[in-house]
């Protein structure tokens, strides 16, 4: 009776005993599955801030790059203005001289070119007071020596001829009358001329 009683209650305890130890496995797995997932997802927050961490450097890598490079290319612009500035400046000097050195030339010609009509003007003045000198006694002249006077101004000379009297203006080259000249012409075509005796006491 007493081996019974015993059995009993050695066989309840075995009983019951396998019933709780399930139950603390099943927290401990579930506690260690959830610190499984918590210290997943805390690996992937860390890996996801470990990639920003990258991406965020590389674009700042990228950022410092592109700054050295525009620093790099700003020199060398400044250093290209500063050729380029010189070298205007150096061609600008050399222009400068070169349109002084040619007004200066043009200013010698524009001289030279006075000097030289001034001379030429005073030859057709001497050569035209020689013509006119010489006209009398040249072929072209049409009257007789005797008859013609030299009067030089307005007109050069008039002849008293037999039948007529002529005014006779003797000219050089391309010469032209001069208004006065014309007027006097103008008169005698017209035959304006008058005889007027003047008596002196």
């Amino acid at each position: 009776m007493g081996g019974i009683i015993y059995y009993n209650i050695y066989d309840s305890y075995f009983y019951k005993k396998p019933k709780e130890q399930p139950e603390q496995e099943n927290k401990e797995e579930q506690q260690r599955q959830q610190e499984s997932i918590l210290s997943e997802q805390i690996d992937k927050f860390i890996e996801k801030d470990r990639q920003k961490d990258i991406i965020h450097q590389t674009s700042v890598n990228k950022l410092t790059q592109e700054i050295t490079n525009l620093r790099e290319k700003q020199s060398e612009l400044l250093l290209t203005n500063k050729n380029w500035e010189k070298s205007y400046n150096q061609l600008n000097a050399e222009q400068l001289l070169k349109i002084g050195s040619l007004e200066k030339q043009i200013l010698e010609v524009s001289e030279q070119k006075k000097k030289v009509t001034s001379q030429k003007k005073s030859s057709e003045v001497r050569l035209g007071h020689i013509a006119e000198t010489l006209a009398p006694f040249l072929e072209q002249f049409e009257f007789d020596p005797e008859t013609c006077t030299f009067m030089g101004r307005p007109i050069d000379y008039i002849s008293f001829g037999d039948d007529e009297i002529t005014f006779i203006e003797v000219k050089s080259g391309k010469s032209q009358l001069s208004a006065k000249q014309r007027h006097i012409r103008d008169l005698v075509k017209n035959k304006l001329v008058a005889w007027k005796e003047v008596r002196i006491k």
